[in-house]
């Protein structure tokens, strides 16, 4: 291959999916300051909005974000959304990235895309991970402070903070019940039974709804591998907005304790290797009183809610096992074999759960 072939090559090579450099830097060399040429790299990608991360020929690094380049549902990977929720939350000290620049002209990037500030610092997606950033006993303090950074969420005035139109304010796990009760029903794979149990739980849960005390700025997935953690174990930036709304801020809480696994968990296998199974991780009962300790919200419930996030992925389960199961793993079903019976396992996590609200 001749050299100019090899160039040819190594620029195909370099073209980053989902964004069009040249639009791009001239629109963030004009608003966001960024200095050409830039460089663009993917690093959270999927069926989610994909993440980028920008460098300017100054080294100096930004986030971007996007919707995905395919399965976008009209209400879904809505840009303006997350922009408008982070430039209200950042000036209240909420650790979230800066936002430098929201752009909805489609003609730039095909897109609405928004760039804010690349946060650097440690993103704890398993155990192994975990043990080779902190040592034991940073690890001990890390549940405190992802405790008192959810309290601090939840504790802001949606009103004040200009988020009172964001989303409607009561009904919260109402309208999560019916919806994933829906999209459950929908998703029913020949030759699948799980003995009624989710549809069982599913009704317990929608007979013992607590009342909501508050509302609050609902994250909707918040976890250890949604943050951004500093060298001692604080948070700092919270990740990935696309699902936030106003509701029960115990939501949050009880999602939170699904994913803070244990290393006697059933759910440990199917949730992965966690990092808080690592040795020196607060128990869940200590980050439950950790953030009791900085919330003055009643925790007599957070088991039902729980059981609702444990309800709530197993449907999410369902749904994406009965995709692949009508062929949109192209045929290849070996990912998803495991799914009935890790559907199932949550599913009994969820009763076992609830039994002790």
């Amino acid at each position: 291959m001749g050299r100019n072939a090899l160039l040819a090559s190594a620029f195909m090579n370099r073209v980053v999916v989902g964004i069009d450099e040249a639009n791009v830097s001239a629109w963030m060399s004009e608003h966001v300051k960024a200095v050409a040429p830039l460089s663009f790299e993917l690093i959270a990608g999927g069926r989610s909005n994909l993440t980028y991360r920008v460098v300017d020929a100054e080294g100096t690094a930004f986030a971007l974000r996007r919707p995905p380049t395919s399965h976008v549902l009209p209400t879904a990977h809505d840009m303006v959304r997350e922009h408008t929720v982070i430039s209200a939350l950042y000036p209240l000290g909420i650790p979230v990235a800066e936002p430098l620049g929201l752009c909805v002209d489609e003609e730039v990037n095909e897109r609405p895309f928004y760039v804010m500030e690349f946060v650097d610092g440690a993103i704890l997606r398993d155990r192994a991970q975990a043990e080779a950033t902190f040592d034991e006993a940073t690890r001990g303090v890390i549940g405190d402070h992802l405790a008192a950074t959810l309290a601090q969420l939840h504790d802001v005035d949606v009103e004040g903070a200009g988020l009172g139109e964001l989303a409607r304010h009561d009904g919260y796990i109402e309208r999560q019940l019916r919806r994933w009760t829906t999209q459950y029903e929908q998703m029913h794979v020949e030759g699948v039974d799980h003995g009624g149990l989710i549809e069982a739980v599913g009704a317990e849960l929608s007979a013992q709804i607590p009342s909501q005390q508050r509302v609050s700025v609902v994250h909707g997935d918040y976890r250890l591998d949604n943050t951004v953690l500093d060298e001692s174990g604080r948070v700092r930036a919270i990740l990935d907005w696309e699902i936030c709304t106003l509701g029960d801020p115990m939501a949050d809480l009880g999602l939170l304790m699904v994913y803070w696994a244990e290393p006697t968990d059933p759910t440990v296998s199917l949730l992965g290797v966690a990092p808080t199974t690592a040795k020196g991780f607060a128990s869940r009962d200590q980050v439950l009183r950790a953030y009791a300790s900085h919330s003055s919200l009643d925790l007599s419930h957070v088991a039902y809610y729980q059981a609702f996030g444990y309800w709530k992925l197993a449907c999410i389960m369902q749904g994406v096992f009965a995709r692949y199961s009508a062929g949109a793993a192209g045929g290849d079903q070996g990912s998803v074999t495991e799914y009935p019976t890790h559907i199932l396992m949550l599913a009994q996590s969820a009763k076992m759960t609830l039994e002790r609200n």
